[in-house]
């Protein structure tokens, strides 16, 4: 079941699910929009990474982005972003992430992207680029998370490699 903006925010008034910071506009009807955090990261061209390793400080060129000059995405580029917000689901809560329709719109796209059952961290989102420069800024709302409940609290909440994470988090071995 997909959770309303009610459900949503008897979770938040609860402290169930935290969003830190919570915006007036981040709850939405059937889900939340988080933003832009300042930090954006691209691959350098041409160059291998290891799956084995995931050594990509080689590879990763990071930069904090102003919010009046923004960050611009090249055609076809790949690059990662993090969100403003740190959030916490409960073992009960299950987030699918969209990126929101007016980047959509602007030729961006996202893979698919799902936040566990018990994550804690800011979240860390792969955005490519589509075939036109757009530019983006930190602190705009860029991503659509709607919540699912599960049909009881998991029994394994996440407990990954990407627990607890903040600002972009590169690739990790497994």
């Amino acid at each position: 079941m997909i959770l309303s903006d009610w459900d949503i925010r008897v979770y938040l008034e609860k402290k169930l699910l935290i969003i830190d910071p919570l915006f007036e506009d981040t709850v939405r009807e059937n889900g939340v929009d988080l933003r832009f955090g300042s930090k954006f990261c691209r691959f350098g061209e041409g160059k291998i990474i290891d799956t084995k390793t995931m050594n990509v400080s080689e590879v990763l060129e990071c930069i904090d982005a102003d919010e009046h000059a923004g960050f611009l995405v090249r055609p076809a580029e790949h690059i990662l972003a993090t969100t403003l917000e740190w959030v916490e689901l409960p073992h009960d809560l299950v987030g699918l992430v969209n990126l929101r329709s007016t980047f959509a719109r602007a030729g961006l796209y996202i893979p698919p992207t799902v936040i566990d059952a018990g994550f804690k961290g800011q979240i860390t989102i792969e955005l490519i680029g589509g075939p036109n420069p757009v530019k983006i800024y930190p602190g705009q709302r860029f991503l659509h998370v709607v919540f699912l409940r599960t049909s009881s609290p998991v029994y394994r909440p996440y407990q990954g490699k990407y627990q607890g994470q903040r600002g972009v988090t590169p690739p990790r071995p497994d």
